[in-house]
């Protein structure tokens, strides 16, 4: 199957040169769902980008009839953030001349709309597909509205710009994936939304978290949000209705690398979650495999530990260890300038859990980030 290749315009630089973006379009015989997949969206978290290529590959491969819908995939979806160099580090999670997180910036329509419970009165004896495309279409005109702001005079400030043109691209999907990896040393895990515990086994990974806590400024939650907000009005006013919609980011390995079973783990879980939301007809897929077993947290039991002096970091937990209350979690070697001799600080887990991210570098000035911990 030969996908069809789009170059999208993104961005003028002071010395002429223009930035794009490149979306490979992969459309079944027969119509269905749109998957939607991005990566490298904070730029040292270049994982993804080779899960999009072996994904592109084994599509490749495919007759038009193993595939029902479309397939979406927009790799190095940020070049701004990708290309930016600190020496030898690929720092890129914040554009730097407006001070923002590349993944804080997605508009979200539930934080704009004012009529809701009236629209969700209006839809309550219709059916859900209607009700869909219903509210869809009411997202699309708000949209359309804010981004048109891009062509005034004025203008807007260019992470905004940006932040529309991706979800251009995403608004009418039904599943979309962000791939993402840690900016340090990571585990491979997902986050997820409200009731997508068993959606969530079929991407196979070991550990899954519930973002019960957010802004919606993120770009999974931007475009699932307005849908659960709908989803719980509908609720309140006595009817259940479910949202064949999914949103999922995928946290695989560590930053600055393309960690080869990172990558692995990521191509055979969308694989995976593809075949077993049928969209991919495929012999092999879903896998018959037993699953391994999925541990669940929430993001609101993550516990961020910061260095309490400056220093350097020795002999600190593994990765994905498991600790208890009390347990050493890693010591500071802090060389004094006070007329002393060096001292070596032991820090403490206050809670119990285990490690699920951990600082690349060792040498760490006070108040930064040594390692998480997740309840």
């Amino acid at each position: 199957m030969i996908p069809i290749i789009e170059t999208v315009f993104l961005r003028q630089m002071a010395s002429g040169d223009r930035l794009f973006l490149q979306v490979y379009k992969f459309i079944g015989k027969q119509p269905g769902k749109k998957v939607y997949i991005q990566s490298n969206l904070h730029g040292a978290e270049i994982a993804g980008n080779a899960v999009i290529h072996q994904l592109i590959e084994f599509l490749l491969t495919l007759n038009e009839t193993e595939l029902i819908g479309e397939i979406w995939l927009v790799p190095v979806c940020n070049p701004m953030g990708t290309n930016e160099r600190s020496h030898v580090f690929s720092p890129g999670r914040f554009c730097v001349y407006e001070a923002r997180d590349w993944n804080r910036i997605f508009w979200d329509y539930e934080k704009e709309t004012h009529d809701l419970i009236a629209f969700t009165k209006s839809q309550l004896h219709l059916h859900q597909d209607v009700v869909r495309q219903n509210y869809l279409t009411k997202i699309q005109q708000e949209f359309r509205k804010v981004s048109e702001k891009v062509n005034f005079p004025s203008s807007l400030p260019y992470t905004d710009q940006f932040s529309y043109k991706l979800q251009s691209l995403s608004l009418d999907a039904d599943y979309l994936i962000d791939l993402h990896s840690s900016t340090n040393q990571g585990l491979n895990y997902l986050y997820y939304f409200p009731n997508q515990e068993e959606s969530a086994k079929f991407f196979r990974l070991e550990l899954g978290v519930l973002l019960d806590k957010y802004d919606g400024d993120a770009f999974d939650e931007a475009f699932i949000k307005p849908w659960l907000a709908l989803t719980t009005c509908f609720k309140q006013l006595g009817r259940d209705i479910k949202f064949d919609l999914e949103a999922w980011t995928l946290e695989l390995g560590a930053g600055m690398q393309m960690n080869p079973d990172s990558v692995a783990k990521g191509v055979q879980g969308l694989k995976n979650y593809l075949a077993q939301k049928g969209v991919l007809k495929v012999s092999g897929f879903p896998l018959q495999t037993k699953s391994p077993a999925m541990t669940f947290a929430t993001s609101s039991k993550r516990k961020k530990y910061y260095a309490i002096a400056g220093g350097m970091i020795q002999s600190r937990v593994e990765l994905g260890s498991t600790v208890k209350a009390g347990d050493r979690l890693y010591q500071i070697l802090r060389f004094n300038k006070e007329n002393k001799l060096p001292t070596v600080i032991d820090i403490c887990a206050e809670e119990n859990g285990f490690v699920y991210d951990i600082a690349t570098n060792q040498a760490v000035n006070q108040g930064e980030f040594v390692l998480g911990l997740l309840q």
